[in-house]
């Protein structure tokens, strides 16, 4: 699991070379990206991964994110609280393999870290906020074990 939060954490520094930079994304993927986690091939593919569908898919994200940030423009969050957002929703959407209570706890962890004092209870908030509604419309599609949530009463 270390792994993967060293990846989130390298993400996040990819995506905020990706958005004040305007770097080419091969280009921050090689130079952000792969320093930070080389030394695991699976570690640096999720990451490469998670990058790529957190830009590859921006609109729809901060689509999501806009919805739940009542009275709030998506510019006017602070930067890394946008960007763990996108991260953690690009999870709940893509990542079959990942609970998204895991994604939940990761995305707060790395906002208290990064990020302002009171953020890890934001990003709570949007994230539960975000998750509910996605689960309502049936956007959230995980599986593997574990994952799937069963009743002993079926």
């Amino acid at each position: 699991m270390a792994q993967r939060r060293e990846a989130r954490e390298a993400v996040l520094q990819a995506l905020y070379a990706s958005d004040v930079g305007k770097g080419q994304w091969t280009q921050i993927i090689k130079s952000v990206i792969k320093p930070k986690v080389s030394g695991d091939t699976d570690t640096f593919k999720f990451a490469e991964r998670l990058f790529l569908k957190i830009v590859n898919n921006l609109d729809e994200i901060d689509e999501i994110i806009s919805e739940h940030i009542n009275n709030w423009r998506i510019e006017r969050l602070t930067t890394i609280d946008r960007l763990v957002l996108r991260m953690a929703i690009t999870e709940f959407l893509y990542f079959e393999q990942i609970p998204t209570k895991v994604s939940m706890n990761e995305a707060i962890e790395v906002a208290k870290k990064y990020s302002t004092k009171k953020s890890g209870n934001f990003v709570n908030g949007i994230l539960d906020s975000a998750l509910n509604q996605l689960n309502k419309d049936g956007r959230i599609e995980k599986k593997g074990r574990g994952l799937i949530e069963t009743s002993l009463n079926s």
